[in-house]
């Protein structure tokens, strides 16, 4: 017997929001740590707010909106408001009733400054790290690094001269620019876009775009990120923001790093050996130059172990270019894009407790 389709219009509802989440669903276990994450910074958040005025939107609200764009690929924020309206599961982890209204996506806009002058990234990216259930999963002395190309939100018709002496574009609301014998570069020209983005090519045969580049260091033994930087796409961005992000880690005993054939320079090589990092570099051996690392680093049974798990950081590069959408630029310079990376490499750390947690 077919049941009858009566629509259901009640004016009142007894249901909790958390109450249509099930139960060994994994993003309780996200909440519960993010949620002891943000306690921790509660005097911050004191800090950054007046004590007048009328009353803002919580940031913490703020925060566990932004983890759930970066969560379930929602493409922008006034996408993710019209989710939140609906989505139970949005409303109950950041922490809006069923009758709460959702805010105007401009509130992401107007609070991100000062979000952005507090740092709160990098020190929620530390707050997840720090809590009792993840210390147990760090590990003090291996680490990995790697950096990754991120397309700038600007195009190439935005890369001009400095000294203004382009040639018009053809007429029209987009018109064509012609490229031939013009030789653009970083020294010469810039963005009008985003004057932060550089002209960066990934490697031969690869054509270049304005970029920049990310960065992250990686502990070995579960794979967590415990540093995130993002900075101009140079030719030396990589190895100084590597050696930026060890000289924080080095100070107490000797731990080592692994990394891929990039950072085979003498200058790293060097750098870190004299903050008592051993390079478990990959060797770059070629026709003009031999390797920088030689048999007194690749004959112990370390090294072997460094280079296989430091590729488990391209996991990391790629969730983070795929599912938090950080491929291509959101935002337009280097302050705002890289709160964002960071951010977004301690919601990658959150997506995979669960699973770590479980197996113990």
């Amino acid at each position: 017997m077919g049941g009858e389709d009566r629509q259901n219009h009640t004016l009142f509802s007894y249901v909790r929001p958390d109450s249509r989440i099930p139960k060994d669903h994994p993003i309780r276990l996200i909440r519960e740590i993010t949620d002891v994450a943000l306690k921790s910074l509660s005097v911050r958040f004191d800090a950054a707010y007046s004590t007048e005025g009328r009353p803002s939107i919580p940031p913490e609200h703020l925060l566990r909106a932004l983890l759930i764009q970066a969560f379930y690929s929602v493409r922008s924020e006034r996408q993710l408001m019209e989710q939140l309206d609906y989505n139970l599961l949005f409303r109950w982890f950041v922490g809006l009733s069923v009758d709460e209204p959702v805010w105007d996506p401009t509130t992401f806009s107007k609070n991100r400054d000062r979000l952005l002058d507090g740092d709160f990234a990098a020190a929620f990216l530390d707050a997840v790290l720090n809590t009792d259930k993840v210390k147990a999963l760090l590990s003090h002395e291996h680490f990995s690094v790697d950096g990754t190309l991120i397309q700038a939100w600007a195009s190439m018709k935005s890369f001009r001269r400095k000294d203004c002496q382009d040639p018009p574009p053809s007429p029209g609301r987009n018109g064509e620019r012609d490229f031939h014998n013009d030789k653009p570069g970083n020294q010469t020209h810039a963005s009008t876009t985003d004057p932060d983005a550089r002209l960066y090519r990934k490697g031969r045969g690869k054509e270049a775009k304005l970029s920049f580049i990310g960065h992250l260091l990686m502990e070995n033994r579960s794979g967590l990120i415990v540093d995130a930087r993002l900075t101009q796409a140079t030719g030396t961005a990589e190895i100084e923001a590597a050696l930026a992000m060890l000289r924080d880690r080095a100070g107490g005993g000797r731990i080592t790093v692994g990394t891929d054939k990039a950072y085979d320079t003498s200058g790293f090589v060097s750098a870190a050996r004299a903050m008592k990092v051993t390079p478990h570099v990959a060797q770059n051996v070629n026709a003009q130059r031999g390797s920088n690392i030689d048999n007194r680093t690749t004959r112990h049974p370390g090294y072997g172990i460094s280079q296989v798990i430091r590729k488990r950081i391209e996991e990391a590069n790629g969730w983070l270019k795929t599912v938090a959408g950080m491929d291509r630029a959101p935002f337009r310079g280097t302050p705002r894009m890289g709160w964002m990376f960071t951010f977004r490499s301690a919601a990658y750390n959150l997506v995979r407790l669960p699973r770590l947690l479980a197996a113990g």
